[in-house]
């Protein structure tokens, strides 16, 4: 006992305190990265994970896994309705807007009101999981554990090294999509 803590206090830190902490710190530095990412791409400081239906697209997916009380499929389903709900995003503001950032945004936000929609169907339909699928969405650092934590980090590490990858690429983008083709960047691909 040369650190002055009981048996219990120890454990406590390392199994409940030690883990919020840790997701805490991943979820923070996953966001940072991702809105710097999202200025990037939008040349715009207020851009956010709503802006193409991230947030509502991974909520979905989210409710379903709760829905269906398949909690181990929870952060996969939401990182695929997440990735949906970018891509569908995508290809709606390329069929009709072309290339530009505004029919993508407008898009994105279509994309997010009908996952939002579908999202408030699958809650009503299993109104028993409201509670879980609010906690989620709200951080739910009051249950976690080294699972959680482990859940999380293949997500982060991918996100954090693909956007880490295209930050000089991001940089061109924000001093405008004329500009960055004519030095030689394929923008479309970029904001893809």
């Amino acid at each position: 006992r040369e650190h002055g803590l009981s048996e219990v206090e120890v454990r406590v830190l390392m199994e409940i305190r030690l883990p919020r902490v840790v997701l805490g710190g991943l979820d923070g530095a996953v966001l940072a990265v991702a809105g710097a990412g999202y200025e990037g791409v939008f040349r715009n400081p207020l851009a956010d994970p709503y802006l193409l239906g991230v947030a509502a697209g991974a909520g979905l997916g989210a409710t379903i896994a709760f829905a269906t009380q398949n909690d181990g499929l929870v952060e996969p389903l939401a990182f695929a309705g997440g990735l949906a709900s970018v891509s569908l995003a995508y290809v709606l503001g390329r069929s009709v807007g072309g290339r530009s950032a505004t029919s993508l945004i407008l898009a994105g936000v279509a994309v997010a009101a009908f996952a939002t929609a579908l999202q408030t169907y699958v809650l009503q339909q299993n109104v028993e999981t409201i509670r879980e699928v609010y906690s989620w969405i709200l951080g739910r650092l009051t249950t976690v554990g080294w699972d959680e934590v482990l859940g999380l980090t293949p997500y982060a590490l991918l996100a954090i090294v693909v956007l880490l990858g295209a930050r000089r690429l991001l940089d061109v983008l924000s001093i405008g999509d004329e500009e960055a083709t004519a030095l030689g960047v394929r923008v479309p691909r970029v904001r893809w």
